[in-house]
């Protein structure tokens, strides 16, 4: 089971209150309400045309929604850097909003819009892997490590991805060799733009990987080139979660605080979308759909499993990850219900790795549940997931599915993952209409995962006893173990 999301292998310290994500700014904004629907295609031609329409050049939808606010920290850089290789999906035109109407052909000042779509990246070959985990190991929110271990960051990095690549390569070849998440972001963007542009709103549209090609720091650098005045950050995790859109957020924040230009830049963070109508009917719609292919579809229990995260990032670090989750299943089935749908359902949690405690109950684990219970058709949903990657390829339609059917569940099926799903790609331009009123510049704020010690003795004395400590870790049975059946 390879690990392209949320991992933790060792104990963490507190590195956010449990306030943290709970401050709330609401903005309330009053636009005419013009909604337009259009049909999107999933491809990404570089030569594409799109016609725009003659309908009034306005912000086509009220709004009256929660913005949240929140601390930023500092970013870890990933190795191997290239030159940018993602695509940027660009046009520049008319734009209303905020009651202010911006023409660029007529204004001394032009207003470009932007769209910076996050995603988690994966590797594209079978060579990638490791320097890929090495990215994903390295970041200070996915191995949470006490002030005192911070040293040891990188070579413990180093050590974990070369002592779980050979695994995880064997999954990348079982769908072909590699991820194929670089691809359908790409779709996803051109579509995204597609659906802006039948919204008379024309932007560029941006892609930023957190762990690899196209780096989210060298989509803010073409953003930047762009000249861009007016941004929106759209992650695309429907659940915000600390070890996702929140890392990516510190991707942010880092690299516009360093920059005047940036700094200054109006920015509006969508941070979590999973209870927006388009988003709950457009996986209402993919359930019901897969549920016709069933011989019994009133008999299908619909299981959907979604990425687990450390138990301690809810209970200690403020999470909103599990309620939103849960949250998010419950408008799904009560849309379920609203279409005449009443089969029963169950969550649980995916991909875990390392020795801490993760969100319960796990996927495998209830899958031999549900089999011993007589449970004989199973609709898998990969709800914390808006593309096809290896938790979806390999982990639930090879291992879980095996795992089903040995243990006795005869019929088993899976949802897609929405990729360019039409109606799916339509929430989300509005969604970003929606967030450009109330874009505003990033504050910052001191980070709480790093722990500066100013005083040389006391620092000292911390990495004399953390070599200590970092040695006995290393020395430890199972870490030699690991590390000669490596070398073998």
């Amino acid at each position: 089971m390879d690990v392209t999301s949320c991992s933790s292998v060792l104990p963490k310290t507190k590195l956010y209150g449990p306030n943290f994500y709970n401050s709330d700014a609401k903005f309330s904004l009053s636009h005419s309400c013009t909604r337009f629907r259009t049909s999107v295609s999933c491809h990404s031609s570089k030569n594409s045309q799109h016609n725009s329409t003659t309908q009034p050049l306005a912000m086509l939808c009220s709004s009256s929604r929660d913005n949240r606010q929140a601390t930023f920290g500092e970013s870890h850089q990933p190795i191997d850097k290239r030159n940018p290789v993602g695509k940027t999906f660009s046009s520049v035109g008319v734009c209303e909003y905020d009651g202010t109407l911006v023409e660029s052909h007529s204004h001394a000042t032009e207003e470009k819009i932007g769209v910076l779509l996050l995603n988690l990246g994966g590797p594209e070959t079978l060579n990638d892997v490791q320097p890929f985990l090495y990215n994903l190991f390295a970041d200070p929110d996915i191995i949470r490590l006490p002030s005192l271990f911070q040293f040891i960051r990188r070579p413990l990095a180093k050590l974990i991805s070369v002592l779980r690549a050979p695994k995880s390569k064997e999954g990348y070849a079982a769908i072909g060799g590699g991820s194929p998440l670089r691809k359908i972001t790409d779709e996803q963007a051109h579509a995204l733009k597609m659906a802006l542009e039948a919204k008379n709103l024309h932007a560029n549209v941006y892609i930023g990987m957190r762990y690899w090609y196209p780096f989210t720091e060298e989509a803010i650098q073409q953003i930047k080139k762009d000249r861009i005045t007016r941004l929106v950050v759209l992650p695309l995790y429907p659940q915000f979660s600390i070890s996702t859109t929140g890392s990516s957020i510190r991707v942010l924040q880092s690299e516009f605080r360093e920059d005047a230009y940036l700094s200054r830049l109006p920015v509006s963070i969508i941070k979590s979308w999973y209870q927006r109508e388009g988003y709950i009917k457009s996986v209402a719609d993919l359930i019901m759909k897969e549920l016709e292919s069933f011989t019994e579809p009133a008999e299908v229990r619909i299981f959907f499993s979604a990425h687990g995260v450390p138990v301690s990032y809810v209970e200690e670090a403020g999470d909103p990850y599990k309620d939103q989750m849960e949250e998010c299943i419950y408008l799904i089935m009560q849309e379920l219900k609203a279409r005449g749908v009443y089969n029963e359902h169950t969550l649980a949690y995916q991909s875990r790795v390392g020795p801490v405690q993760w969100l319960k109950p796990y996927t495998d684990e209830v899958i031999v549940e549900l089999g011993q219970k007589g449970v004989k058709s199973l609709l898998a949903v990969p709800i914390s997931f808006v593309s096809e990657h290896i938790e979806t390829l390999e982990e639930i339609d090879m291992e879980y599915k095996e795992l089903a059917l040995e243990s006795g569940i005869q019929n088993w099926g899976r949802v897609p993952a929405l990729n360019c799903t039409s109606s799916f790609i339509t929430d989300l331009a509005e969604a970003v209409v929606e967030a450009l009123p109330s874009a505003r510049a990033l504050t910052t704020a001191t980070s709480t995962s790093q722990e500066i010690d100013h005083d040389p003795v006391r620092y000292a004395i911390k990495l004399f006893f953390g070599s200590i400590l970092a040695f006995l870790l290393f020395l430890s049975p199972k870490m030699i173990t690991a590390f000669r059946n490596h070398l073998i």
